[in-house]
């Protein structure tokens, strides 16, 4: 390799939703003996998956998987209205970790179909947030979308029109659909602010800022990260003339050069990033691209702070403060990223 800077991202990686989620299903492996259970990846990353599978966290994508009586977790992308109410009736301790952005979408999709509006969701087929999402609608309330065309295909609707959008996609093509969707339909009601997350959106921003700069452009992540994908997409529509997505330091080609552009999806830990940089050893050293400072924090699940409270062992998985000093009181200082490393330490 023959690289002469780094131009680093900030902010990367860690988004507070999945902060939030990655320390609660810490706090349930170390307050359940094994195996917890999670429905649906944690976040969407191959390295924190193995982490907690190493510490028996069984994930499944059949809520009727978890056997009765088991602890559960469901993920940060948010679960379907009969994937929460299937959980609960298994009778074991639940904790829902969905993202409160994403709980937002949720939210506003109940409020407008109760008020008669057809909804149209720009989102990705598939992928989990998008499917939870679309189970808040009576059926054929919502109308799913993610192109030019199937908005063209939408039918003429008798009544009033809401736009709401999966919270991690890329902002240009959200910004693209919704112009579309907006002369289609010239009354439909938007939210005062876009649902896309405002973490999501640093990150694109960021790598805007420098990607013109780049030789070639890394993005860490894995792919089933929507995030991640937009951040791919973004580097190339900046003119970058090479864009690489990686889950690790493992998968660098060994022919890169001159000034490389680092960032990582919001599923993605620092360590990954450490490890690329590492690898990459620019001759010229790391240059931190910054836009903005990120200070927004998102407290564990309401069912899950009983059990927090009752935790004495924190030290043990991670969580870096004595028993007695009580984990309430450090959750907001202490970062996802150190939580994952006493996970592999331990």
């Amino acid at each position: 390799m023959d690289v002469d800077r780094v131009l680093l991202a900030a902010p990367r990686g860690f988004c507070a939703g999945v902060e939030m989620a990655i320390k609660a299903l810490a706090w349930m492996v170390g307050a359940f003996e094994p195996p917890v259970y999670c429905y649906h990846q944690i976040v969407h990353n191959a390295i924190v998956v193995k982490r907690f599978e190493s510490k028996g966290v069984v994930f499944v994508d059949d809520i009727a998987d978890v056997p009765p009586g088991a602890p559960v977790m469901l993920s940060a992308h948010g679960s379907a209205p009969d994937v929460v109410a299937g959980a609960n009736a298994r009778g074991g301790f639940v904790v829902d970790a969905v993202c409160p952005l994403v709980t937002k979408v949720h939210h506003e999709v109940r409020t407008r179909a109760k008020k008669d509006y057809d909804i149209i969701y720009i989102a990705h087929e598939g992928h989990e947030e998008a499917i939870g999402t679309v189970a808040e609608a009576p059926e054929g309330r919502i109308h799913q979308v993610e192109s030019i065309a199937e908005i063209d295909a939408l039918p003429a609707f008798d009544g009033p029109v809401a736009l709401l959008t999966q919270t991690t996609l890329s902002q240009h093509d959200w910004a693209m659909l919704a112009a579309h969707a907006h002369e289609r339909f010239p009354e439909m009601w938007m939210p005062g602010r876009k649902d896309l997350c405002f973490a999501t959106t640093n990150r694109q921003d960021a790598l805007i800022e420098m990607a013109h700069r780049c030789d070639a452009v890394i993005v860490i992540g894995s792919e089933n990260s929507s995030n991640t994908r937009a951040l791919a997409r973004i580097a190339a529509d900046e003119g970058c003339p090479r864009v690489l997505r990686v889950n690790g330091a493992a998968e660098l080609p060994g022919d890169l050069a001159g000034t490389v552009g680092v960032t990582a999806g919001a599923s993605a830990p620092d360590e990954l990033v450490t490890e690329v940089i590492d690898v990459l050893a620019p001759r010229d050293g790391v240059e931190e691209v910054h836009l903005t400072d990120e200070d927004e924090y998102f407290p564990p699940p309401r069912s899950l702070r009983p059990l927090i409270d009752a935790v004495s062992r924190l030290a043990a998985f991670g969580l870096g403060t004595a028993p007695e000093h009580g984990p309430r009181a450090d959750d907001r200082r202490m970062s996802a990223s150190r939580v994952l490393a006493g996970l592999a330490e331990h």
